[in-house]
């Protein structure tokens, strides 16, 4: 019994370092998002917001501050950034693709684990949009 709860101790252990520490591959997240219109999603959400030409450098500022996140790829001189978030007790990583066209920013907010983010990205990118 002592053994199979040992065991059960580890797995759980060795799950959450591979969360924790799994590498973020910026060729994998950081892609143009593909949003054409606000949409949410079971596990993540994407947005269409009209900013200005300066809406990625306004809300790069915002990401900025934000508990727990940092920039895997990208900047506001490249156009495109993707932000990483993670959650303050286990460290679920969030991926943010934010890209500026023209007067137009396109947001894609997503899990990388698991199968819902539970609205987290939704109230994350709606909290700084309203914050712009």
């Amino acid at each position: 019994m002592k053994i199979a709860l040992w065991l059960v101790l580890g797995l759980v252990f060795a799950i959450g370092a591979y969360i924790r520490l799994a590498p973020s591959d910026p060729a994998r997240w950081h892609i143009a998002p593909q949003v054409e219109a606000d949409k949410d999603l079971k596990g993540g959400v994407m947005r269409v917001v009209e900013t200005g030409p300066d809406g990625l450098a306004r809300l790069d500022a915002l990401a900025q501050v934000t508990p727990r996140t940092s920039v895997l790829a990208g900047s506001v001189d490249d156009g495109m950034i993707t932000y990483v978030t993670r959650t303050k007790v286990i460290g679920f990583p969030d991926y943010t693709t934010a890209q500026q066209d023209g007067d137009t920013l396109r947001i894609y907010g997503r899990l990388r684990f698991g199968g819902s983010d539970f609205g987290v990205n939704k109230a994350r990118i709606d909290a700084w949009l309203g914050q712009m």
